[in-house]
């Protein structure tokens, strides 16, 4: 390995991909660890990316993996539970096995991603509790340069906000939306990649975490109007109470893929955007939803998306049960 080796720890999704990318036309070297290399060929293909078969919460496999790295990003969450503990798990436990790896294998800068409002007690979810208790275990680590990231609705061709809204519109005639003056500033993905990119280097970023955000902040209800305008496909979206949001919220998060839970109703009860202006110190200009969405949500983007749905449905038919 060379001095510039970087382990991109949830390397494999959304943020990470582009981080990625990003990190190689740097010039540097990039371990993206997964529990299934073979379902991410995209970023095989990518040049210096090795993409390593390896369970990041097991602790001897962490040492390994950091030995030689220049530094170890840790990108890696969940928006919910699929038992109890798992918030524990992944977002403070292994915090503590990261700091312990990095220390293990002379390591010594680390850069956490957060989540706007992430706080361990004032957070208004356990999702922003445990991603604030995570952070504050990263910046206390002794004899470790780390910065922290706290960007609020993260947006781009891949993610899971508009594409969600746009599925929901295409599948359903009339959308139901709960906390519709929950009020965000999405911020775009390779605006986010960007900043840490930069910060990997900058010794005054150390000890420090940046909001990020995007130039605007809206209402949860004019994102789900501008994605509805954006399809084309003009369906009814009725706004819920708050009472309503929150019954919504416990009865979805018992779905097996969870599109919506309790949890994530008390995390919008918290505006996601930013107390500051963008930091300035990184030479970024955060990019507005109006400029990229339309180009990833819209008629074609929708009968792209129609098309996927029914030949995966024509899969599953015949796939013997």
């Amino acid at each position: 390995m060379t001095a510039k080796t970087i382990c991109v720890l949830g390397g494999t999704g959304f943020v990470g991909h582009q981080l990625i990318s990003q990190l190689t036309r740097a010039g540097y070297y990039v371990i993206a660890p997964s529990r299934n290399r073979e379902r991410h060929r995209s970023l095989q293909v990518l040049p210096k990316v090795d993409v390593i078969d390896a369970d990041i919460h097991d602790e001897e496999t962490l040492n390994a993996l950091f030995i030689g790295c220049h530094a170890v990003i840790n990108l890696t969450a969940i928006l919910n539970e699929n038992k109890r503990g798992e918030f524990k798990q992944v977002h403070i436990e292994l915090v503590e096995k990261v700091i312990n790896a990095c220390k293990n294998a002379g390591v010594t800068r680390l850069l956490q991603m957060s989540a706007l409002n992430a706080d361990a007690d004032k957070g208004s979810s356990e999702y922003l509790r445990s991603k604030g208790e995570g952070e504050a275990l990263a910046l206390a680590a002794e004899g470790l340069d780390v910065t922290s990231f706290r960007p609020s609705v993260i947006f781009g061709e891949d993610d899971s906000f508009f594409n969600k809204f746009s599925e929901l519109l295409l599948n359903l005639p009339v959308l139901p939306l709960t906390c519709p003056d929950s009020r965000m500033a999405p911020i775009y993905v390779s605006n986010v990649a960007e900043v840490m990119v930069k910060a990997l280097n900058d010794r005054t970023t150390f000890g420090q975490s940046y909001e990020l955000c995007g130039p605007k902040s809206y209402s949860l209800k004019e994102l789900a109007d501008y994605t509805n305008q954006l399809t084309g496909l003009k369906r009814t979206i009725i706004p819920l109470g708050d009472g309503m949001s929150a019954m919504m919220g416990r009865i979805m998060g018992m779905m097996p893929f969870k599109p919506f839970s309790y949890d994530n109703y008390l995390s919008l009860q918290t505006p996601a955007v930013c107390t500051g202006a963008f930091p300035s110190q990184f030479g970024v200009t955060p990019i507005s939803i109006e400029i990229v969405v339309p180009k990833y949500i819209g008629a074609a983007g929708i009968r792209g998306r129609y098309d996927d749905i029914r030949q995966k449905a024509a899969r599953d038919k015949n796939q013997p049960a």
